[in-house]
This record gives structure tokens, C-alpha cells and sequence, in this order.
């Protein structure tokens, strides 16, 4: 699988993004999907995860309400509508997948990784 993530860039306080991540290559295999992101000078971490049919998610603490994980299986496709945004949700986002069903948040657990899109967030 091969994964492309886009719709990062420079939005306000308060304001909203919409990343994308298409995947491709054996996509027609079961596998969650996830974000994670990092900010210069930490670590990677979980942002929030979604299982094959879309029925289950999960966020990480510091994004709860105001993320929203989707996919759409006919594009082949996950977002993160991210609102509320804050300065510190800037970091490096990427998209990755695992070929299981359970919703794991340890970047570890993921066989996939897309490059990466930046979002940064001012004050």
C-alpha cells in the first residue's frame, strides 16, 4: 500500500484544515488507517485512527472534539477535518495503515507511512 497525504498549509487560531490520504496498490486488503504528527523536536505521536468499515475511531486526548478521522473506500481515501485549531496542532502530519483490525496508537503497530504534510497554525 502507498500512501499520499495532502492538505496541509497555514491557517488561524480558531480556524479549520482538511488533510487527505489516498492510498494505493493492494487497497482492496483489510486495514486500519491512521494519523499521527510531529512537531520539531518530539517525538512522533497518535492523533487518531479508523478501522476498515469506518465503524470505529479514535482520537488522542488533545484532539478529541475537535478532529474528525473519515475514509471513503469508493476513493480510496481518509481525511482529518481538523477545527478549532490551535498553535500547538503544528507539526508534521502523515498518514499510515496496518494490514489488522484493531485500532492500535502506537506508530510501531503501522506497516505504512505516506510522507507527510505540514500544518502550521498561528496565533
Amino acid at each position: 500500500v502507498q500512501l499520499q497525504a495532502s492538505g496541509g498549509g497555514l491557517a488561524q487560531a480558531g480556524g479549520s484544515l482538511r488533510l487527505s490520504c489516498a492510498a494505493s496498490g493492494r487497497t482492496s486488503s483489510n486495514y486500519v488507517m491512521g494519523w499521527f504528527r510531529q512537531a520539531p523536536g518530539k517525538e512522533r505521536e497518535f492523533v487518531a485512527a479508523i478501522n476498515w468499515s469506518g465503524s470505529s475511531t479514535n482520537y488522542a486526548d488533545s484532539v478529541k472534539g475537535r478532529f474528525t478521522i473519515s475514509r471513503d473506500h469508493v476513493k480510496h481515501t481518509m481525511y482529518l477535518q481538523m477545527d478549532s485549531l490551535k498553535p500547538e496542532d503544528t507539526a508534521v502530519y502523515y498518514c499510515a495503515a496496518r494490514r489488522d483490525y484493531v485500532l492500535r496508537s502506537n506508530a510501531r503497530a503501522y506497516d505504512y507511512w505516506g510522507q507527510g504534510t505540514q500544518v502550521t497554525v498561528s496565533s
